[in-house]
């Protein structure tokens, strides 16, 4: 068999081959890769484009971990910030169309609520910023130096409940706090705060908070978000940010306003958790921190009651 024909077979049995390839290719469908962890640890991010994007599923994460999901992105302004009291803070909460959404439901009493948390926990806000005309959320925060983390919490107007986080770098020079013990007291203003329950992973955990003031049980705490205290729980290591419910509604005939309010929690897994309790009395809302393990990883006991974030207590608009 002479040269050339011996290449056009060569070439004929390779473009055979190759057929068959691409066949089994298009039949098996194409191979995809995911380099983004499932859960991310935003401290050691330089800014929020590292966060999830909707491609994870959402099912499998705990509010707040993720900058965007099903098709909605928490947008932030600026990543930086210069520390300092009623330091401004824009956002807007975009939507599957990349527009910024501008229409949403009243969930807890608002429309949107953002929990500001430094990532050691000594720094916490919860607060309600102002809405304007094109979308945009704007409130001033107080920030200390480090690494803050930020969620925004509401209900797209057509669309599921979704909490959202992102990372806010405050400049200058900042110590980390120690690792907490447990600590299930916090003293407030004159008021002394406990925290009743046990966490447990997958299980609907009932915890009590009981306010006192001065020794004596507090009996007319005031409607907070549409209950007697709001309570944020946030997971150690990654701030996964946990949905708590209250049991029962002021003006029900059957909910007493103190001195117990009662919530269920249900944490995805074992390790430490934060826990702060806002509740209203005589017109000022204040905030108690506590810590707290699941069973097997309770930290060692802190008999010292907790003293309140920095930025706690505030009139409630």
């Amino acid at each position: 068999m002479s040269t050339p024909v011996r290449v056009i077979g060569f070439l004929v049995a390779l473009a055979a081959a190759f057929g068959i390839a691409l066949g089994v290719g298009n039949a098996v469908g194409p191979f995809e890769t995911n380099d983004e962890p499932a859960a991310h640890d935003a401290g050691h991010a330089e800014d929020h484009d590292s966060d999830e994007s909707s491609a994870t599923p959402a099912a499998d994460v705990p509010g707040g971990l993720m900058i965007s999901q099903d098709g909605f992105t928490f947008d932030l302004q600026q990543t930086r910030a210069a520390p300092g009291q009623d330091v401004p803070v824009a956002f807007t909460i975009t939507g599957p169309d990349g527009a910024a959404v501008a229409a949403y439901d009243v969930e807890h009493d608002k429309q949107l609520h953002l929990i500001a948390v430094r990532r050691d926990f000594t720094g916490f806000q919860h607060v309600h910023p102002a809405l304007a005309s094109d979308g945009t959320w704007r409130i001033d925060l107080d920030l200390t130096p480090g690494a803050w983390r930020l969620f925004a919490d509401f209900k797209a107007t057509g669309a599921e409940a979704l909490t959202l986080g992102a990372d806010l770098e405050v400049s200058g020079d900042n110590q980390p706090a120690a690792p907490a013990v447990e600590a299930r007291t916090a003293s407030v203003d004159g008021y002394e705060v406990t925290l009743d329950g046990e966490l447990a992973p997958g299980t609907d955990a009932e915890l009590t908070v009981t306010v006192s003031k001065d020794g004596r049980p507090v009996t007319d705490l005031q409607p907070y978000l549409d209950a007697y205290g709001h309570l944020v729980a946030l997971r150690e290591g990654d701030l996964a940010y946990l949905h708590v419910h209250p049991d029962g509604t002021p003006g029900d005939g059957a909910t007493e306003a103190g001195p117990d309010v009662v919530f269920y929690a249900t944490v995805p897994s074992t390790g430490g958790y934060r826990l702060y309790l806002d509740f209203k009395h005589r017109g000022v809302v204040r905030t108690a921190a506590f810590a707290m393990g699941t069973a097997g990883t309770t930290p060692a006991a802190n008999d010292e009651p907790t003293e309140a974030p920095a930025d706690d207590g505030h009139v409630d608009h």
